[in-house]
């Protein structure tokens, strides 16, 4: 049982949450570096809790899928690289003993989902040539136009006249649609992209995936397009098995993120199985809010629970 919710003990696929934080992460340093009177309880526990007990303390919001295929082999599939890529692969990928990632997706190209590129070469095999296999990484053509602004070395691949060689992260990059009805093959796993609103302004990507158990992964999202929100509803598309959704503050609204209880909201709509929250800010906390939502999801009758980093779920995808 984690979070509440019952898994599949003999499964051999499983989710492994990297990070379930906003893009400061928790804890938030301003509550370290000038604390109130009291401080704060989340953000002050990360000074005397080790990160692997401390479910509060969070990196930035990005998952990874361990996907068994049919032949037994397993491949390695992660959700976003952002700020907190490397710290989160020295805490997990360890933990869960994950040995490489064969591919990348990317819900946008915000700091907090692409600001990890660069450490992709820590878990690559070694070569000061870069003379491996690339790592594909799925993205749309806006993202990755975008990374080639902030991450020029990585995109451009030619060398200037008299430049040297130094060793970066090899990466292929894969243009994807940002229309579920074009779904993409990522090692093996389809995936169809979902399209949501991340503030008026700007659509970023969830992305709908497996067969066996359909899992929604919606990590920045302030409105869901009614497209979307069909195909992945009980009453549109079929219902889901798991439900991951954002959910950044407490309390009110934001105008690029979903609140609590505008993510409550979308659930009851939706009507997954079961549903996992993750980008939250230091308002949360983890054991209390757990609690209120026990509760909540006894009277709804949908299982909701905020996930934390680390959190493992196996499942038959």
């Amino acid at each position: 049982m984690e979070n509440g919710m019952t898994v599949t003990e003999n499964s051999s696929s499983s989710l492994i949450f990297m990070g379930t934080g906003c893009s400061s992460a928790v804890p938030n340093a301003m509550c370290l570096i000038q604390p109130s009177n009291p401080p704060c309880s989340v953000c002050s526990q990360s000074l005397s809790i080790p990160p692997d007990q401390n479910p509060n303390y969070r990196g930035n919001t990005s998952l990874l899928i361990d996907y068994c295929q049919v032949d037994g082999e397993h491949s390695y599939i992660l959700i976003d690289v952002g700020k907190t890529f490397r710290e989160a692969v020295l805490r997990w990928f360890t933990f869960h003993k994950i040995p490489r990632v064969d591919s990348i997706i990317l819900t946008h190209e915000h700091a907090d989902a692409v600001l990890g590129l660069d450490d992709i070469r820590a878990v690559q095999p070694f070569s000061p040539t870069n003379d491996i296999t690339p790592t594909p990484i799925y993205l749309t053509q806006h993202s990755l136009d975008s990374v080639a602004v902030k991450f020029p070395y990585l995109v451009q691949k030619k060398l200037k006249e008299g430049q040297e060689i130094r060793r970066v992260s090899q990466l292929e990059w894969k243009i994807i649609e940002s229309d579920h009805e074009k779904p993409f093959v990522a090692s093996g796993m389809q995936f169809f992209p979902l399209p949501v609103m991340h503030g008026e302004d700007y659509v970023s990507l969830g992305f709908l995936f497996g067969k066996k158990c359909k899992v929604a992964y919606i990590s920045d999202v302030s409105r869901f397009i009614p497209s979307t929100e069909a195909v992945i509803s009980n009453s549109g598309g079929g219902q889901l098995d798991l439900l991951i959704l954002d959910t950044l503050y407490k309390n009110g609204s934001h105008n690029t993120h979903f609140c609590f209880p505008q993510t409550l909201d979308a659930v009851k709509r939706i009507c997954p199985k079961r549903a996992l929250l993750i980008g939250m800010t230091h308002e949360f906390d983890h054991h209390n809010d757990n609690t209120y939502l026990t509760e909540w999801s006894r009277r709804e009758g949908i299982p909701v629970q905020l996930a934390h980093d680390g959190l493992r779920i196996p499942v038959d995808i």
